[in-house]
């Protein structure tokens, strides 16, 4: 999904977004607290094991309605590639009460929105509505969590729409291409590896016999979180989830969603691409690295530091170095995508001006994070850092559906309310030497390093793919969900 605009919300953030005195610089975090992000959340669950999160957000008469499943695309049986995202699909396709497309006509009707998006970690479908109609869209989610009618006559159609969506995102574009070769490299073992629109030849045998079983197994209340954003309260919410979601029977039990482990990487990996379809030569590194979830204390939030220093856009290290400095380069900058239930990664990305060779990019980008590894950050670029990163998270609550998404994305991923609202005094208390530390992460024996190269020569085409830049900036752990990185599809929407 596309970044969501931001207003400035001067009054708050005023004190984090002052120029820095050098006695302020040299401290660890901003003087002044950070309001609770989401504000004052009411969360309570049915008895059928469904977990309902109500966010409040007075500022208009407008609701975004989000169910979750707890499951992605790295929990499909090995074979069935695609089958999270063919079943996306197939939900928008009717149940006995609402056959076809009435659900998608209803909300139209009443001058709505809806969509709904897979990642390797879930699967969510959203409507946003006007608050006199949030009974409705609550209404015709939980029919469809329990009601889905699937057979052959359309479920046949809709794969041919999947494998024309692999065409057009994947297959007809190398950046792409190499993005999908990196994700299998950079993970050996883990799913993570499989690419979440599915691998074609997986995606071509796939079938509404599939489609029901995965929905069948893991659409169930006691597998989703439902979360309601906006101009609504708990009391308003819990009589209509207890009659609508309520009379959802619980008819499977998921189990603990257990993933292989990767393994402790031990050498170097590059990939080449060569296509006659690139316009540009572009550099990308990967390194495996903690999650949100699986990072020890304060880790990930060192990470986030580390890769905004490094490079989080003009400020970065790489941008100076080899832009503005040395003209190497026309882009350059890194991230980290915190977001996942398992081991996550962290990238850097360059482009190289004309008559530069990629090797000698590299070597630079690898000098470049040697002497950060061994110097750690200035105080002045760790109080930078930590402004920006505290500055995105309270923006992104100025974005309703931003809200919902960074809530649904945690809760789905291993982590909870109290760890995304203290997220902000977490980056803010972490020091020097933590950020230091996390550039064990980014040795060569861990890395995975790819290339895109035009083919010699052939005229450039349409579709050819420079160094991926994140939307919107680096992604960091809170903001995640709103922004996404173009560099692989961790998520896949429905058109």
């Amino acid at each position: 999904m596309p970044a969501f605009p931001v207003r400035f919300r001067l009054a708050l953030l005023l004190p984090l977004l002052a120029a820095p005195t050098a006695a302020w610089a040299q401290a660890t975090a901003p003087a002044v607290p950070v309001a609770k992000l989401g504000g004052n959340i009411e969360t309570f669950a049915l008895a059928n094991g469904l977990n309902v999160v109500v966010i409040p957000d007075r500022r208009a008469p407008v609701v975004t309605h989000m169910v979750w499943y707890k499951v992605g695309s790295a929990d499909e049986p090995k074979g069935k590639s695609g089958i999270a995202h063919y079943l996306e699909h197939l939900m928008f396709k009717g149940t006995k009460a609402n056959p076809g497309a009435t659900f998608s006509q209803k909300v139209a009707a009443v001058g709505g929105q809806e969509n709904a998006f897979t990642s390797s970690d879930y699967t969510a479908y959203f409507q946003r509505v006007s608050r006199e109609h949030l009974a409705m869209v609550m209404e015709l989610e939980a029919d469809r969590m329990a009601n889905l009618v699937l057979t052959d006559e359309v479920a046949k159609p809709e794969l041919q729409v999947v494998l024309e969506e692999r065409s057009s995102r994947i297959d007809n574009d190398p950046s792409a291409l190499l993005g999908e070769a990196m994700e299998a490299t950079t993970y050996i073992a883990h799913p993570y590896r499989i690419p979440v629109i599915g691998w074609r030849h997986e995606i071509e045998k796939l079938t509404a016999a599939d489609a029901l079983a995965f929905y069948d197994r893991f659409y169930t209340p006691n597998n989703a979180v439902l979360i309601v954003a906006g101009d609504v309260s708990a009391a308003d919410v819990r009589p209509l989830a207890e009659a609508t979601y309520g009379k959802v029977a619980r008819r499977a039990e998921p189990g603990e969603r257990l993933r292989p482990r990767e393994p402790e990487p031990v050498a170097t990996r590059e990939l080449r691409l060569v296509d006659a379809r690139v316009n540009q030569a572009s550099l990308r590194l990967a390194w495996v690295t903690p999650s949100e979830t699986t990072a020890a204390k304060g880790e990930s939030e060192a990470l986030d530091l580390f890769a905004d220093i490094l490079g989080g856009g003009a400020t970065g290290r790489l941008y100076r170095r080899l832009v503005t400095e040395k003209a190497m380069a026309s882009s350059a900058g890194a991230y980290y995508m915190s977001g996942a239930l398992d081991d996550s990664k962290a990238l850097v990305y360059a482009t190289p001006r004309d008559g530069v060779k990629l090797e000698d990019l590299q070597a630079e980008v690898l000098a470049t994070i040697a002497e950060f590894a061994a110097n750690g950050p200035t105080p002045e670029e760790l109080a930078r850092a930590k402004r920006k990163i505290v500055a995105d998270a309270v923006f992104s609550q100025d974005s309703q559906q931003s809200l919902a998404r960074i809530f649904g994305a945690s809760l789905t991923s291993g982590g909870s309310i109290e760890h995304v609202q203290s997220w902000p005094e977490r980056i803010k208390a972490v020091d020097a030497a933590a950020v230091k530390a996390a550039a064990k992460y980014f040795v060569e024996p861990r890395m995975i390093v790819g290339k895109l190269i035009p083919a010699p020569g052939a005229k450039p085409a349409a579709g050819g793919g420079a160094a991926p830049v994140p939307l919107g900036g680096p992604v960091h752990a809170l903001p995640e969900a709103a922004i996404r990185s173009t560099e692989a599809p961790q998520e896949t929407l429905a058109p």
